[in-house]
């Protein structure tokens, strides 16, 4: 017996202002979030986005091809609920930043990581006052508890919607720093997500790249690009 999957049943999808948001409609109903509750944006582009998801389904309905509605189900039912937690947990990154964790051999890697992640460093410092330390090999050693103050604070100005943005930009990365240079879109995209991958790049040039590796790293590269996507809808 196959497994039951949810079928188109609407004509066309669109945006209706609800209360201080925006809300997709279906023929007239209401989209709601697998918990019931109805789904509604801080804007009007996200909103228009999510609707244009839902009228490019065909047939059966495919999560799948539908990033900013699972977002905006993550930020509604996960996020907003535990909002402080999940602020000061992407926060705590920065106390083990990617950026800061240098190696000291081969020269060729620590030149390359050293001219990737030296600028995001300052970077950070120049907009958030907040200056990360780098150290070499894989210990942890504390940053400055005014540094991780500073980039607290800013973790803690976003909002439910905007830090499910922020989650997959700072988890995918494994960098609070890199997150935010790309919810500020201070850096292009791909060139972040370029920094974020110095380590397994010269892996890959040592002893290659098998196929299944490279679709995992294919699904993360998108799903960084999405989540910026998602800011980028918010701020508009």
């Amino acid at each position: 017996m196959s497994e039951w999957a949810a079928r188109r049943f609407w004509t066309a999808a669109h945006v209706e202002r609800v209360g201080a948001g925006f809300g997709v409609r279906l023929d007239g109903r209401p989209v709601r979030t697998p918990g019931k509750a109805e789904l509604a944006v801080p804007t009007e582009a996200l909103a228009r986005e999510i609707a244009r998801e839902w009228d490019a389904q065909d047939g059966v309905i495919d999560p799948r091809t539908m990033p900013l509605t699972r977002a905006a189900n993550s930020a509604i039912e996960r996020v907003a609920p535990q909002r402080r937690a999940v602020a000061e947990m992407l926060a705590g990154y920065a106390d083990s930043d990617l950026t800061c964790y240098r190696a000291d051999t081969p020269d060729e890697l620590v030149a390359r990581q050293q001219a990737a992640w030296d600028p995001l460093i300052d970077w950070a410092e120049d907009v958030f006052g907040a200056r990360l330390i780098p150290v070499v090999g894989v210990m942890h050693q504390p940053q400055s508890p005014r540094a991780l103050a500073r980039l607290g604070a800013e973790v803690d100005r976003f909002g439910a919607f905007e830090l499910t943005g922020l989650h997959d930009l700072v988890a995918l990365s494994g960098s609070l720093v890199i997150g935010l240079a790309a919810s500020r879109e201070a850096f292009a995209l791909d060139d972040l997500w370029q920094r974020s991958r110095i380590d397994e790049t010269w892996q890959q040039e040592r002893w290659g790249e098998d196929d299944e590796a490279a679709e995992m790293a294919e699904a993360k590269r998108q799903g960084f690009a999405q989540a910026q996507r998602l800011l980028h809808l918010l701020r508009s």
